[in-house]
């Protein structure tokens, strides 16, 4: 069993920028983050795949682009969501993810995530 460790997450303005952190205790092909906004279902937000050094291996969500950035240290088995130019709309609980399974292509479905971690609160408000 992997256990997933988030970190990084707090409170910030409009406009900030916050990293978050995920250590996992294993190895895992997939890595990536969901994010729950209050009243809101999970939603995929990046994900990273192990060789994790191109932009084919990582995938994000239209309405992060060009904002956040995710990327992956193998050696460290963590990956990092780098939040740039934060919204309110960005307020939410964002959950590491992990997929054991080698797919050709990016899951976006909450069920294709076998491991997941505890989450880590991002507030953006003035």
């Amino acid at each position: 069993q992997v256990r997933l460790r988030e970190s990084g997450g707090g409170w910030v303005q409009p406009g900030d920028s916050l990293r978050l952190s995920c250590a996992a205790s294993g190895d895992v092909f997939g890595l990536g983050w969901f994010r729950q906004a209050p009243g809101k279902e999970r939603e995929f937000v990046a994900s990273t795949r192990s060789e994790g050094v191109t932009e084919r291996d990582t995938d994000l969500q239209d309405s992060v682009k060009g904002r956040f950035t995710i990327s992956r240290d193998n050696a460290k088995n963590t990956i990092y969501l780098q939040m740039n130019n934060v919204q309110p709309e960005d307020t939410a609980i964002y959950y590491c993810v992990g997929d054991p399974i080698h797919r050709p292509y990016h899951p976006r479905l909450p069920e294709e995530y076998y491991y997941w971690g505890q989450g880590t609160q991002v507030t953006v408000s003035s």
